[in-house]
């Protein structure tokens, strides 16, 4: 159940499906996405303004402390699938958020890509941080 009235970020829970199965993300410790539009303006000629923003997808990231080699291994099998001339695989990603009155709603992103923008920094005595954006070609709600 959520702990306050609004949405904090213990509220969400993020579940990655891939071409060859779960990812399971260790320690992940935020998530952000957008809605990506294509903005349309018309200047009628008689002055006045009429808009659009047509949906064209979502993108987003993670970033992670590095719990194990899931991501790592999870980018490796795409990278291996281009170069052995198979076509780049898509996944679902799946947002689970408990809102204030204890409800679930739950948002499914379809036609994923992944990339992995930051593999880690290795130094001693501190963790490993690992960013992995994506981009859908659409979200809904289920």
């Amino acid at each position: 159940m959520a702990g306050s009235v609004f949405s904090v970020g213990r509220d969400c829970q993020l579940v990655v499906m891939g071409a060859y199965g779960r990812i399971d993300l260790t320690h992940v410790t935020a998530f952000e996405s957008r809605q990506v539009t294509a903005s349309v303006r018309v200047d009628r000629i008689d002055g006045s303004q009429l808009a659009a923003e047509l949906p064209k997808g979502w993108d987003g990231h993670f970033d992670l402390e590095r719990g194990s080699s899931a991501v790592d291994d999870f980018i490796a099998r795409v990278e291996a699938a281009y170069f052995g001339g198979k076509a780049v695989p898509t996944g679902t990603l799946y947002q689970y958020v408990t809102e204030a009155d204890g409800s679930v709603s739950t948002y499914q992103f379809d036609g994923v890509v992944f990339k992995l923008v930051q593999a880690g920094t290795w130094r001693g005595d501190q963790s490993v941080r690992q960013r992995l954006e994506f981009f859908a070609g659409s979200r809904k709600r289920i």
